[in-house]
């Protein structure tokens, strides 16, 4: 039998695999992105009770508790690399200095502008990729050209105050770090890595005290700080952290655009926040360049390892 025969099973079964937890990884991005997309309307409610500080405390402190009896478990079993705490706390001060921002900027602009200008981080994320691994495609320009446009379409009849929509554009450049960084790491344990990425803003507990906010009584806010951490915290990191391993970091900026589209739906209908027709088109180009996103990893995916199969 033909070397070629022989080996043709097995790289049919490790493509599948391959392009299957790709897909799955798309699959986690996109998940996540709505839960995200739910959190904006959900923290205008809370800083508009409580101060910043004292929102990001609590919502990280929530998640901690949950994650909590896994990592008693690992550290136990000694099962807990120094590595993966090393790179959890490292990722964990740019998602705390990117969160409080991004919750502080809130305060002062509409949940809807708010998640427009976060979604802007796909724009630093692919300078990143023009300026430091010097790769892009023709295709990618065409994405990123449509989802620029559409942010801009979207942000800029919205209006919103300068202060809060300066503060959250500085937020959105920390939550491209995070994006790289993330990739970067790949962690194998996601649950561990999100455990440590968390742990950094349990410093926010200083300024909490001195604001005089510890003690928190409002009951809309305690369910809105349970829902953040649980769901768009605990569950979206966590997937995060397992998704980007098979998606690259240009891509997963791309998807994660969606999520201004879904906190768009969500501010509707929580706040009443609405879109005009030219924010409406600006919503379909986001929608457009993360299909053609989409498409394209999976494609280059197909080849690379077809390629890579050919040569073994």
């Amino acid at each position: 039998m033909p070397i070629f025969e022989r080996i043709s099973p097995r790289t049919s079964t490790t493509e599948g695999r391959e392009l299957g937890k790709r897909a799955i990884g798309i699959l986690s991005l996109l998940f996540i992105t709505i839960l995200w997309g739910s959190s904006f309307p959900i923290i205008k409610i809370v800083v508009s009770y409580v101060n910043s500080f004292c929102y990001i405390f609590y919502r990280n402190l929530i998640a901690l508790l949950i994650l909590s009896p896994y990592i008693f478990y690992k550290f136990l079993k000694k099962m807990i690399e120094k590595r993966l705490i090393r790179d959890g706390l490292i990722t964990g001060l740019v998602y705390t200095s990117a969160l409080w921002l991004q919750g502080w900027g809130t305060e002062y602009t509409s949940a809807t502008c708010s998640a427009f200008i976060t979604g802007l981080n796909v724009v630093f994320v692919h300078l990143y990729t023009i300026l430091f691994e010097k790769k892009y495609s023709r295709m990618l320009i065409l994405e990123l050209a449509l989802s620029v446009s559409g942010l801009y379409l979207i942000t800029k009849p919205s209006g919103g105050a300068l202060m809060g929509n300066m503060i959250v554009l500085v937020s959105s450049i920390l939550w491209a770090v995070q994006v790289i960084l993330i990739s970067r790491y790949a962690p194998a344990d996601p649950i561990t890595f999100t455990y440590f990425e968390l742990v950094p803003s349990l410093l926010y507990l200083v300024p909490t005290l001195l604001t005089g906010e510890l003690l928190i009584v409002n009951r809309e806010v305690v369910m809105g700080l349970i829902y953040l951490a649980l769901t768009c915290t605990v569950i979206a990191f966590t997937l995060q952290a397992y998704g980007q391993r098979y998606v690259s970091p240009e891509v997963a900026a791309i998807i994660y655009l969606l999520e201004p589209v879904v906190a768009t739906v969500f501010s509707y209908m929580i706040l009443g926040e609405k879109l005009d027709i030219m924010q409406l088109i600006g919503a379909v180009m986001i929608i457009l360049s993360i299909t053609l996103a989409t498409i394209e990893n999976t494609y280059i995916s197909e080849r690379r390892i077809s390629k890579r199969m050919m040569n073994t």
